[in-house]
């Protein structure tokens, strides 16, 4: 098996193990195109894998009347609580329903093959912003992997 994702380093080059990899996956919003209602894939899961998903806001406030969450098909809510996305302010980290610039790690999810991370934008739009959603993983099963979709 061949995993392609790297561990952060410290300053010296020694790997950062803690937190298992990273995969990182940026989304600017665009009304119609990349803000419009509906669920977007933003990572790819293979085999069994072990995950904690937030998503930092950076670039403008996010804009627009529509509300925005994370998890998976099925239970679209499941990572990141809906939130109604003019709650979602540059600098702040999201993992749950109210947005801050300080928080704790999310708890930790186990997903199975197949099981994609997404977001679902819901009601209405979301007209500008970027929220820039970070994964940490680590493989369970042999197989075990996960990339920005």
């Amino acid at each position: 098996m061949s995993i392609s994702a790297t561990f952060l380093r410290d300053e010296n080059y020694v790997p950062i193990q803690g937190i298992g990899f990273t995969a990182s996956k940026a989304i600017t919003f665009v009304g119609a195109t990349t803000g419009a209602t509906g669920a977007t894939t933003l990572f790819t899961v293979t085999g069994i894998v072990a995950i904690r998903l937030f998503g930092v806001v950076s670039g403008t406030d996010v804009t627009g009347a529509g509300t925005i969450e994370a998890g998976i098909s099925g239970n679209t809510a499941s990572l990141i609580a809906q939130t109604i996305g003019t709650t979602l302010d540059v600098g702040e980290i999201w993992i749950d329903n109210a947005p801050a610039t300080v928080e704790l790690l999310p708890s930790l999810s186990i997903l199975a093959a197949g099981t994609d991370v997404i977001q679902t934008i819901g009601t209405d739009t979301l007209t500008a912003g970027t929220v820039t959603y970070y994964c940490l993983w680590f493989p369970i099963s042999s197989d075990g992997s996960l990339i920005a979709a």
